[in-house]
């Protein structure tokens, strides 16, 4: 595939943001070993950045980033690209507004798909970057789009940038890939909060008018413009 340099330069840049990203999920605490990806679109083509397969937190650089087709399909890089790949891949295809994919096993975020429950919005937190519970996807096998397809189909009827895929892990979305590592980060620690207030009792879920009002405000006016 013949890139220009300008495309070049923008897969560069990509190519060194997701390996750094990559460094929040471990500096967080949300994967072990070699689990996890984060992936981040190619603004204008139809490609992506992703990390490559099985390669140790610790190796990863700008360079060893590879780059795929948005059917998986490696076209630049020495290493073969994330058994997540095809997942990311159908996200980016079927959601043309998402910018960057973000996958951990996360413990208590985990917990929550293992048992194929929603986390509810009892939080203002949850209100804020999630619009609401954070929902459960299909359960679906490693290897091909099945995962993508229940990714894409639990989150176009909801507000929020989290599923978690039932007996898997929870999958992150953003406008951007550190917009979904973020997510990424966040509904760890709301998982990890809600599960501690089940233990001490029920808590209550906010109205949903409230739900709403939170979730406009942290969207459109939280933080710098």
């Amino acid at each position: 595939m013949s890139l220009t340099g300008e495309v070049q330069d923008t897969i560069a840049e990509l190519r060194e943001t997701v390996a750094n990203l990559h460094g929040e999920l471990t500096r967080n605490a949300l994967v072990i070993w070699t689990a996890g990806n984060v992936s981040a679109r190619v603004p204008g083509r139809d490609l992506m950045v992703i990390k490559p397969s099985g390669v140790s937190y610790d190796d990863l650089s700008a360079d060893t980033m590879v780059v795929t087709d948005l059917h998986g399909e490696l076209v630049h890089g020495d290493l073969a690209p994330s058994s997540d790949t095809a997942a990311h891949a159908y996200v980016y295809r079927h959601m043309p507004e998402i910018g960057g994919v973000v996958h951990t096993h996360s413990t208590y975020a985990t917990a929550w798909a293992a048992r194929g429950e929603p986390i509810p919005c009892v939080l203002t937190m949850i209100a804020d970057e999630f619009g609401g519970e954070i929902p459960v996807g299909p359960f679906a096998l490693i290897g091909d789009d099945s995962i993508g397809r229940g990714i894409v189909e639990t989150l176009r009827s909801s507000r929020s940038p989290a599923v978690l895929m039932r007996n898997h892990g929870p999958f992150t979305v953003g406008r951007t890939a550190r917009d979904a590592v973020k997510a990424a980060v966040m509904v760890e620690d709301v998982a990890r909060t809600v599960h501690k207030a089940f233990e001490l009792g029920t808590p209550e879920p906010l109205p949903p008018e409230d739900v709403d009002r939170l979730h406009a405000r942290y969207q459109n006016v939280y933080g710098q413009h």
